[in-house]
């Protein structure tokens, strides 16, 4: 039930946030009802933002589609709007979060298409290796509850700490069992992370956040995220039955095409990695 409101909380002081409407020259008024209208999607700017940008630039009008990004500073707002048909699509979660999001707010969106995985990475200004981490160490984590669960399961996996064995995705500090070093967890709001690590020992941070603040995950993280059997991978993602939406399939192809993995490659030089085609 903690959980639940804290999501709800988010949601409430986020609605103070600043929407950034960018990539796109339209008016933003769609209501998601015409299918052969504009689609209107929503992106993190870093890197679902550049990605769609990109799509927007080179590849939407060879496949006829007319799209326009709107672009947030938050993970609550995209579901949000959503669900409540300003948008048509977004792009910035995976599907554990989507589906606590569904749970707690009795949402009904779901997964079109895997686009990319931006690994999560642990970065310090004052260790070089997460094991180095000193007894009472302060490590900042995201407060939501499926990338808290994503950052603890992290650091269990390099061995500082240990989680109940059903804690899962959406694990939280009162699932810790064993912690060794006594570690200080210290949740915060995502878009802080960056910001925290001159005043932590260590931060946990989502990649489009580090990307954002100007870190590059695969040079400035002192631990990454394996792709290995990930479930975290971004996704498409759309309101349940509009998953045929003609706009919606264009979409889906180019995010998924050898065009836009060629970008990615490029672009972030294995900070952000494509899905390969199944």
């Amino acid at each position: 039930m903690q959980r639940s409101k804290k999501l709800v909380s988010a949601a409430v002081a986020a609605g103070a946030l600043l929407v950034l409407s960018a990539c796109g020259s339209g008016s933003g008024d769609s209501e998601g009802g015409d299918k052969n209208g504009k689609l209107v999607v929503g992106a993190t700017p870093v890197p679902a933002g550049e990605v769609l940008a990109y799509i927007q630039k080179d590849l939407a009008k060879k496949k006829g589609l007319d799209l326009e990004v709107k672009e947030f500073t938050d993970y609550v707002l995209p579901n949000t709007a959503l669900a409540e048909g300003s948008l048509d699509a977004n792009l910035y979660q995976n599907t554990p979060f989507l589906d606590e999001f569904n749970k707690s707010k009795g949402t009904d969106l779901t997964s079109v298409a895997g686009v990319y995985l931006p690994p999560m990475g642990v970065y310090s200004k004052k260790v070089q290796a997460v094991s180095s981490l000193k007894s009472g160490a302060v490590v900042a984590v995201p407060n939501d509850p499926t990338n808290e669960g994503r950052a603890l399961q992290l650091l269990a996996a390099q061995g500082v700490i240990e989680l109940k064995k059903d804690a899962g995705t959406t694990a939280s500090p009162a699932d810790i069992t064993s912690n060794p070093k006594k570690l200080v967890i210290k949740e915060l709001e995502p878009a802080q992370l960056p910001r925290s690590l001159e005043d932590v020992d260590a931060a946990v941070i989502n990649n489009n956040f580090a990307l954002d603040a100007g870190l590059s995950p695969k040079e400035d993280s002192i631990h990454l995220e394996s792709v290995e059997n990930n479930p975290y991978v971004n996704i498409l993602a759309v309101k349940k039955g509009d998953e045929s939406d003609p706009r919606v399939k264009k979409l889906a192809e180019l995010l998924t095409s050898p065009e836009v993995k060629k970008f990615i490659e490029d672009k972030y030089k294995g900070s952000v990695l494509p899905v390969e085609a199944s």
